[in-house]
């Protein structure tokens, strides 16, 4: 039923001047479905309050809760049209009064750790795009059919909004920044293996699909107790993000993984100066995957001791500095920087090997990231002491990656069963820091043990070769022909 909602929401979003791409559903659908989410929450606290004995504050005023603006509704629970606004009285009153209602949170709220921080610096960020009112009320009486009250329900939302997520990936455009494959991600997670208490990290954290897979990875870790579930919920998850979509979407990404008030902040992360990272700042784990191919301006290099307008590059330098002594990392990053020979990437190579134990190196096939075109590696590094050998794995598929063959834990199960003991294999090998060029630093991951194997093309694919050249001979020919005619 969910999954028939969110397609049906879709089809009225496309048929809306406001909204033009994947980016844009998911964008309004993501407002809406947090005022339902927050309904939803508002009963469940005020339920709780009540067998407590307790006073429960209501977070939003009436006036504008989802029961009297939304959905008002008759005493058999049937939507009451005649209190329904719709058409461009709602477009009006959500426009010139709801979200600007919604903003004053933000300035009001006791502490950025609070729903009601969340709500304002959500509103603050995002505007209704959805240009008919008449469409906005069909959206409203959709999502109002989706339920949040149940552990079961959630997760089937939380699966749904990530099909959204990646639909919006393939999209084209910037979508791809906000989505890592699901399997890259879990097994990242399986190799780095955080511990309850431990705090995760994700400064480049998009649609925030580390966070929410390691919450995942942490419920499922141990019997919880209630300390554990408050540490999950409030002292493990820290996020930031610099563009307002992203933000939006990784915020509501946790929200429906069941992580009440997600601790992301909207921000740049590069422009932190690095000298300004304290001890309190720092972090047990960070998972990552930096923008790829990202340029940065002069004032912003100047927050890094190593210069380079490269973003991954910057985000490396930060995500040294910023995770504790001791502390573990997954980052994906484009496979060139284990190569560059400019002066910035040699430099932060020397600066990583020697800083950190830069224990595994996962090479991916191209493909990995649908849409992205470029190959890229996972870094896996403690940091606290120097590198002395790394474990190289090669991904070697029998097919290419793509959008309708992406990548799978299956895929990746062999490299998590050999990096246990980093043992030697067509696909892995070892090397010796001490015995690298030690003046460049190079990384390049040169597979020594993979068998090269010859292979014999079938005679119809040599024929359609030669068909397709003949082709172009023909073409070439006829072109020459008519210059020598005019």
């Amino acid at each position: 039923m969910f999954e028939q909602t969110f397609k049906n929401i879709d089809d009225i979003l496309h048929k809306d001047s406001g909204c033009g791409s994947e980016l844009d559903y998911v964008e309004q659908t993501s407002w809406v479905l947090f005022l339902k989410y927050l309904d939803d929450f508002e009963k469940d606290r005020q339920i709780a309050a009540e067998l407590s004995g307790k006073e429960y504050n209501i977070i939003i005023a009436p006036e504008y809760q989802w029961s009297v603006w939304a959905i008002p509704k008759l005493d058999d629970g049937k939507i009451d049209h005649h209190a329904a606004v719709t058409g461009d009285d709602l477009k009006d009153f959500v426009d010139h009064k709801l979200f600007p209602y919604l903003k004053k949170f933000k300035t009001e709220a006791l502490s950025p750790d609070t729903i009601e921080y969340k709500i304002g610096e959500i509103f603050s960020e995002i505007k209704n795009k959805i240009q008919s009112g008449y469409n906005l009320r069909e959206v409203i009486e959709l999502i109002d059919t989706l339920k949040f009250r149940t552990h079961a329900d959630k997760h089937e939302m939380s699966h749904l909004y990530e099909s959204k997520i990646k639909n919006m990936g393939n999209a084209g455009r910037n979508g791809g920044e906000y989505y890592t494959p699901r399997a890259l991600i879990k097994t990242i997670i399986k190799i780095v293996a955080p511990k309850i208490g431990e705090t995760i990290y994700d400064g480049a954290v998009g649609s925030a699909g580390f966070l929410c897979e390691a919450f995942e990875y942490l419920k499922e870790s141990k019997s919880l107790t209630s300390n554990d579930i408050a540490t999950l919920q409030k002292n493990t998850f820290y996020g930031k993000e610099k563009k307002s979509m992203a933000y939006i979407i990784g915020i509501m990404n946790m929200i429906l993984h069941g992580i009440e008030a997600p601790n992301i902040i909207h921000t740049n992360t590069l422009s932190e100066n690095l000298a300004d990272i304290q001890e309190k700042d720092r972090y047990n784990v960070i998972l990552a995957n930096p923008p790829f191919g990202g340029k940065e301006r002069a004032e912003v290099q100047q927050n890094f001791p190593i210069k380079t307008g490269e973003t991954a590059s910057l985000f490396l330098q930060h995500f040294v500095k910023i995770l504790k002594a001791g502390g573990k990392a997954g980052i994906v990053i484009k496979n060139t920087f284990l190569s560059n020979t400019d002066n910035a990437s040699i430099a932060i190579r020397k600066q990583l090997l020697e800083s950190c134990n830069l224990h595994t190196v996962l090479d991916l096939p191209g493909g990995t990231f649908t849409g992205a075109g470029v190959k890229t590696v996972v870094l896996f590094f403690n940091k606290g002491e120097a590198t002395q050998k790394t474990w190289f794995y090669q991904l070697n598929l029998a097919r290419n990656l793509g959008k309708t063959n992406p990548l799978s834990e299956n895929d990746l199960a062999e490299f998590v069963a050999l990096q246990k003991t980093c043992a030697d294999s067509e696909n892995s090998w070892s090397v010796d820091i001490a015995g690298i060029d030690q003046s460049t630093f190079d990384l390049s991951a040169k597979n020594p043990n993979k068998k090269e194997e010859a292979t014999l093309r079938e005679p119809k694919e040599i024929y359609a070769e030669i068909q397709q050249l003949d082709q172009q001979s023909a073409e070439i020919l006829k072109s020459i022909m008519e210059l020598l005619n005019d």
